[in-house]
């Protein structure tokens, strides 16, 4: 039986297929840019963040950054508290792949709730290589 899933309506389920092991290359992608608390990896205020910056998108006033370079990216599933195992299972899939990192960005694909709601928490890691 095939089961769609419900969008949430706030953030939506991604492909985890789009964006496991693949290599992009970014000319001044532009992203929100905040700041997350957290203790061990795990986000504390990252729901009212999303909220926040999502009005702020809306209302076309965001804090705006911009990131070039090339990045290899890797998908993981499971909770916050993980972050540290993932970094160092990327680190080890940069050096298989030749290349030297330059640093480490996690790309949080939903908020706690959604993430909860669709049962599945995925986070891209993307290493930027030299």
């Amino acid at each position: 039986m095939d089961q769609t899933i419900e969008s949430t309506g706030c953030c939506e389920l991604i492909k985890p297929e789009l964006w496991q092991e693949k290599e992009v290359v970014w000319d001044n992608k532009m992203f929100v840019k905040d700041h997350i608390t957290s203790i061990f990896h795990i986000p504390l205020n990252f729901s009212g963040k999303v909220v926040k910056n999502m009005k702020l998108i809306k209302e076309a006033g965001a804090e705006m950054a911009s990131l070039s370079g090339t990045f290899l990216t890797k998908v993981f599933e499971g909770p916050y508290q993980n972050a540290g195992k993932w970094a160092t299972e990327m680190k080890e899939y940069v050096k298989s792949k030749g290349k030297e990192l330059q640093k480490i960005y996690f790309f949080y694909t939903a908020c706690p709730k959604c993430a909860k709601a669709y049962g599945k928490n995925y986070v891209v890691l993307l290493a930027q290589v030299k």
